[in-house]
């Protein structure tokens, strides 16, 4: 019998610095998966069809918004994203823990589908953390960066809606919080008893 694997949600408003967190932690962990998401955005320099997301027309994917093709989608600054549900439960039957980098939208979508879900917010330490992060990272044009941080307070508004708070002030300290919350759930009973099996067994002889 194999265990069925956690679903996890990270979300975040931009410049929180989530991507980097969650690559740094898959990277750690190789008995962790990323969902690639669906998106009808441009693609941005550095990025890759199928690794950063699956880059798609509005019009394919309001056709698989009609075959109920997405675990959960939404429209973020004009463009749409959304995440398959057939490969989702797929890994999570065969045990394998996947991660959903998101926006609370799609987080909240996620959780009502699957309540078992794990979902966790990221946090910037400042306002003024946010405003720098957008600007050095050089990939928006300051009207972008002005409304990234308008938006910024009411993503931000919504991190009630999770399971689990992390402040991304110092990246190795964040990066540590995040891998105990993935082992704090991989140590609950409900997994372990599966993953155990056979020593509870033999504990368990009279």
């Amino acid at each position: 019998m194999i265990s069925t694997g956690t679903l996890y949600t990270v979300s975040a408003p931009s410049g929180a610095g989530k991507t980097s967190l969650v690559n740094a932690l898959v990277a750690r962990r190789s008995d962790l998966r990323v969902s690639v998401s669906h998106t009808t955005r441009a693609i941005r320099p550095g990025e890759r069809e199928g690794i950063n997301y699956h880059f798609i027309e509005e019009e394919e994917f309001l056709a698989m918004l009609a075959r109920s093709e997405f675990l959960e989608h939404a429209r973020v600054f004009d463009n749409l994203y959304g995440t398959s549900s057939v490969w989702v439960t797929e890994q999570l039957q065969a045990g394998v823990d996947v991660v959903l980098e998101i926006d609370w939208q799609g987080a909240r979508q996620v959780k009502r589908v699957m309540p078992e879900t794990r979902s966790v917010f990221i946090l910037p330490p400042s306002r003024a953390t946010l405003v720098e992060r957008l600007t050095t990272r050089g990939q928006d044009d300051p009207a972008t960066i002005a409304r990234r941080m308008s938006q910024a307070v009411e993503e931000i508004s919504h991190y009630v809606e999770s399971d689990y708070l992390v402040v991304n002030e110092k990246f190795e300290h964040a990066l540590g919080e995040l891998e105990s919350i993935v082992n704090a759930e991989r140590s609950r009973t409900v997994h372990q008893q599966v993953r155990l099996s056979h020593m509870l067994q033999d504990l368990l002889q009279p």
